[in-house]
């Protein structure tokens, strides 16, 4: 499995962690990483950027998220489901060493582990359009630079 794989899973647990305890981010993020036995093989630097970018921008990441679902309630989306997507929308438009396909297709594959059937489908046609998106919006920054 590679690195970030395994960060992403990581990050993943902390942040469903973060829905569903009382306790600060930064003690989630640090009991999941202790939680996992053989840390040598984790990516910390990665995990606590994916992390704190998903948590700093989740009512950001939400609006650009409820933007593609087709009658439905954000609210109803899966948890898990929502915090793929967050995940994914997050590496998209800040992690810029990380391709967005790749994070795309990372997303889904952890989907297809972590939640329902139909969740991997689902998760990548959000990001898919979320990802047509930036890339729009790049194009037209760059022609306004030019």
């Amino acid at each position: 499995m590679h690195p970030n794989r395994l960060a992403r899973e990581c990050v993943l647990k902390a942040l469903y962690a973060c829905e569903i305890s009382k306790d600060s981010p930064e003690h989630v993020l640090m009991s999941t990483l202790k939680s996992f036995s053989d840390q040598k093989d984790l990516n910390i630097d990665f995990i606590k950027e994916l992390f704190t970018r998903v948590y700093e921008n989740k009512n950001w990441a939400d609006k650009h998220i409820e933007k593609y679902l087709q009658n439905w309630e954000f609210d109803r989306v899966a948890m898990v489901d929502r915090l793929l997507l967050r995940m994914g929308v997050c590496e998209i438009v800040f992690l810029e060493e990380v391709p967005p396909k790749v994070s795309i297709s990372e997303a889904v594959e952890i989907a297809k582990v972590y939640s329902t059937g139909d969740s991997s489908g689902f998760v990548n046609g959000i990001l898919d359009a979320v990802y047509k998106e930036y890339l729009k919006n790049e194009d037209k920054k760059k022609k306004d630079d030019e």
